[in-house]
This record gives structure tokens, C-alpha cells and sequence, in this order.
């Protein structure tokens, strides 16, 4: 018998493994916003590698929350979208927005404590 992982039925796991992590949440919020090309978002998300940018907006495109397009152009250049079914989870990603802003802190030197 094969080893299955265990799958849990709950709606709350289900987001999770969709746009939980670290990172997920972040790039769809900057996606979103109209910072949708790779460098753009390396730049934008402190502490992420090339590698983890890549694997995680595969891992979106592959969840069907965000499309890919290429440009015929040299250099090639890739734009990310959200998708239909990104745009129904923006709610959350707003309310994440929202709930930061609200509780933020910062020091005198603007740093977040």
C-alpha cells in the first residue's frame, strides 16, 4: 500500500495550502497592485531568493490565481495577472491589508516593531 497523505474536507485547510506560506499572500497583494513583472516583485518582497519567486508564482499559476504572459519581445518580457478565481480571494488579501495597517508599529526610524 502506497502512502497517502491525509487530506483534510476543511475549508480554512484548503485556503491555506492555496495562499499560505510565507509568500503567497504577499505576491498577490503586490500582483495585484500592478507589480507584475519578476524583477519587480524580487525587488518588492524583502528576504525571497529568485528560486522561492519562481517556485511560488508557479505554484499560483498552477492553483489557477494567477496567469502568465509572455511578449514576443527581445528581451522577453513576462507580465503576471490575477485571474478570475485570484480576484475572489482578494477579499481576504485586502482584509490582511486593512488588519496591518491597523496594527502596525514602528519606531522612530520607521522601522516595523
Amino acid at each position: 500500500m502506497k502512502n497517502k497523505e491525509i487530506q483534510s474536507a476543511s475549508p480554512v485547510d484548503y485556503t491555506m495550502r492555496t495562499i499560505g506560506g510565507k509568500w503567497k499572500p504577499i505576491m498577490l497583494y503586490l500582483i495585484s497592485k500592478g507589480i507584475n513583472r519578476f524583477g519587480l516583485l524580487h525587488r518588492g518582497i524583502v528576504g525571497i531568493s529568485k528560486q522561492m519567486l519562481t517556485k511560488q508564482l508557479r505554484e499560483l499559476e498552477k492553483d489557477g490565481l494567477i496567469t502568465r504572459k509572455i511578449y514576443a519581445e527581445i528581451p522577453p518580457r513576462v507580465e503576471y495577472f490575477i485571474s478570475e478565481k485570484g480576484f475572489s480571494i482578494l477579499t481576504i488579501i485586502d482584509s490582511m491589508s486593512e488588519w496591518g495597517e491597523k496594527h502596525m508599529k514602528f519606531d522612530e526610524d520607521d522601522n516595523m516593531i
